[in-house]
């Protein structure tokens, strides 16, 4: 009991100092600052989803909740001491329209303006993000693959076959790429789901979603950063199993800003924090450092966790309906 009890204590320390990396490296954000000033096609994107999602969006949500909804109910009272009069009041009927006639508003302006906003800046967002980590990652000065270190032996073949699948040219690389790119999706969209799920289990759903959450989003901003450095799939899934502790504390000050607060107001902050932390994660390299206390440590490595187990087994159970490309080829494609 000795032994293991040290080897626990090891371990719990280990994940600890992951973790508290991780979330240090996501609070980094006056690097955010110095990228900025680098490259001014940077700063004009990133003020540009500033404008949209702090100032228009969540100014939006300020305005209604402020000023248009205490108006109504001045205009349109739910209590007869507001109406004036000194009777016992016999304003029942009217205060129930006026009830409706609130509600009917405040839906019209969620429907003519809140949701075809939300829809404009989601699908805009979502463009300006990839700009800001491109811009970004060249203000850095960085080009060309960039190959996250093995943190184990065995990732040596892993290597090798990623090689020579970006070696791969002509129609059978085009093919692979979206291949990828398909799984990439389905896999993120199941794990989202998994993610949505979590939060409806009684007691400990609440502390499992703030985890899926974590890890969501801090894959979420490593993604752009490895899609330029041309990290395979494969080894980047691999990566972050790998190094699972410190990821949840990167993505932790991500949740922890949206966590508490209602769907529309989360996707506002979220929606102006989020480049941030594609930022920050852009000019962290404690992911090719952080492996270095695994192989140190390697009789009480924290070992690989299947973040993606469900998801993966979902998206090869989908994968495996569509008629993509003939048995053998898949097989020779596994084989290299």
């Amino acid at each position: 009991m000795k032994p293991l009890m040290k080897l626990c204590i090891a371990k719990l320390k280990q994940g600890t100092l992951l973790w508290l990396e991780g979330f240090k490296e996501a609070c980094c954000l006056h690097r955010v600052v110095i990228l900025c000033l680098r490259s001014r096609k940077l700063l004009i994107r990133t003020g540009q989803c500033f404008l949209l999602n702090g100032f228009i969006f969540l100014g939006s949500m300020i305005v209604l909740n402020s000023v248009v909804i205490p108006m109504l109910f001045w205009i349109l009272p739910d209590q007869c001491s507001q109406i004036g009069t000194q009777v016992p009041c016999s304003f029942g009927g009217i205060l129930k329209l006026y009830s409706v006639l609130r509600l009917g508003l405040i839906q019209l302006f969620y429907v003519f303006w809140f949701y075809p906003l939300y829809m404009f800046s989601l699908i805009l967002s979502s463009l300006w993000y990839n700009d800001i980590a491109k811009f970004g990652f060249a203000a850095m000065g960085r080009s060309g693959s960039s190959v996250v270190e093995p943190s184990s032996p065995s990732e040596t073949l892993t290597a090798q076959s990623t090689a020579h699948t970006e070696r791969l040219a002509g129609l059978g690389g085009v093919m692979v790429g979206i291949g990828e790119q398909v799984y990439s999706v389905l896999l993120l969209s199941f794990f989202f789901l998994e993610v949505f799920a979590t939060g409806f289990i009684p007691y400990v759903g609440k502390v499992i979603n703030f985890l899926l959450l974590s890890w969501m989003y801090a894959y979420y901003c490593f993604e752009y950063k490895w899609n330029f450095s041309e990290v395979a799939l494969d080894r980047r899934l691999d990566y972050f199993e790998s190094n699972w502790a410190f990821f949840a504390g990167f993505g932790s000050p991500c949740v922890l800003a949206i966590f508490f607060v209602s769907p529309l107001v989360s996707y506002g902050v979220m929606a102006v924090l989020f480049p941030l932390f594609v930022l920050a994660a852009t000019c962290s390299g404690a992911e090719q450092d952080i492996s270095f206390p695994r192989r140190k440590w390697r009789g009480v490595g924290l070992g690989r966790l299947p973040i993606f187990y469900a998801a993966d087994s979902l998206s090869l159970r989908v994968l495996s309906l569509l008629p993509l490309e003939p048995q053998d080829r898949t097989q020779e494609i596994k084989a290299h």
